[in-house]
């Protein structure tokens, strides 16, 4: 007899039979698997028991992060992973890895095989390892068939590059963000054209271009987060008259930033730095604030508090419309 307060042995429970999840039907436990972190923990899962052994394989979302240096064993497992999923339908694909020239070709294999599932959701962080040859971009070129894709719905793509050989065809897109990405007018030009349902426009920190002309009428938000150019003695000109949101932020590298028409817009955020000089940031503020006077919100945030100081001291009189932070 065991007394009470001694050790006892622990029951054998077999996960099968004793937990609550494994009752679940297999379309909840899919959609539990794909909300996890990482695919990774989906497929450790297979351990569990003879049921659970090929259920991950119809995870809807797959999601691979390494944040380091260059890994092998990132890129084995990826290709391993695929090829037991096989080609099943896929809502979100995730990647966010550093690469150098050895796995490129698999990259690409990857990104076709998030096509040919008809992905919906298709974010790609790829930050290539220490160049050696300084003729080489530090941005990941996307083949022909990703411009073609018919299932995208929501696009984030860091560090790629864009040089498609025809029209873009994004039927069913609705938001895309692009960071550190060479554009120009053209290629602008070229992704509202062929995603006619966009509501969404992030540009971040991206370069190569000096005009945003928007006479799409399906987007409704502009962002421009950072802007980098060679021309800083030239102005960057936007033209949108029927988006609804604009926010401008972070540091914009060009002589003036003007508006055009954006007539139809309902509210605006303005926290950006602009060079060269400080008069230039005087006259930039004060044209954007006079072509905003018809907005329901103007906001600013603190570095374009510091220049609107500078001309409230001058004699500039603040419209009611504009909203500056509690602490200017």
């Amino acid at each position: 007899m065991v007394e009470e307060g001694q050790n006892q042995p622990l029951k054998q429970i077999r996960f099968e039979d004793e937990d609550g999840i494994s009752k679940l039907p297999d379309s909840l436990i899919v959609e539990i698997l794909s909300r996890l972190p990482e695919t990774k923990y989906a497929i450790r899962t297979s351990a569990l028991s003879k049921r659970w052994e090929h259920i991950w394989h119809s995870v809807l979302k797959l999601r691979f992060v390494h944040y380091n240096d260059v890994s092998p064993e990132l890129f084995s497992s990826v290709d391993k992973t695929l090829n037991q999923r096989r080609q099943l339908k896929l809502k979100k694909f995730i990647l966010d890895t550093c690469y150098d020239s050895r796995f490129e070709s698999q990259i690409d294999n990857w990104i076709r095989y998030a096509v040919s599932c008809n992905v919906e959701e298709l974010n790609l962080t790829l930050r290539r390892a220490q160049l050696w040859n300084a003729d080489r971009i530090n941005e990941f070129p996307l083949e022909e068939v990703f411009f073609s894709c018919s299932s995208f719905t929501d696009l984030k793509l860091s560090r790629c590059s864009f040089n498609p050989t025809g029209p873009i065809s994004w039927r069913k897109l609705r938001s895309l963000r692009i960071w550190k990405g060479k554009l120009d007018e053209d290629l602008i030009a070229n992704i509202l054209s062929g995603s006619p349902v966009l509501e969404t426009l992030v540009l971040d920190n991206c370069y190569g271009y000096r005009r945003i002309n928007i006479t799409s009428r399906s987007v409704k938000t502009l962002v421009l987060s950072g802007y980098g150019s060679k021309f800083e003695d030239e102005n960057f000109e936007i033209n949108a008259p029927n988006i609804l949101s604009l926010k401008i932020h972070d540091g914009v590298s060009t002589k003036r930033l003007l508006l055009q028409n954006v007539s139809s817009l309902v509210e605006a955020d303005l926290d950006y730095w602009l060079g060269p000089t400080a008069e230039h940031g005087e006259d930039t503020l004060k044209g954007l604030i006079l072509k905003l006077l018809h907005v329901n919100v103007l906001k600013i945030g603190g570095y374009c508090c510091k220049v609107l100081n500078r001309l409230e001291a001058k004699g500039f009189i603040r419209p009611s419309n504009l909203k500056v932070p509690s602490t200017f």
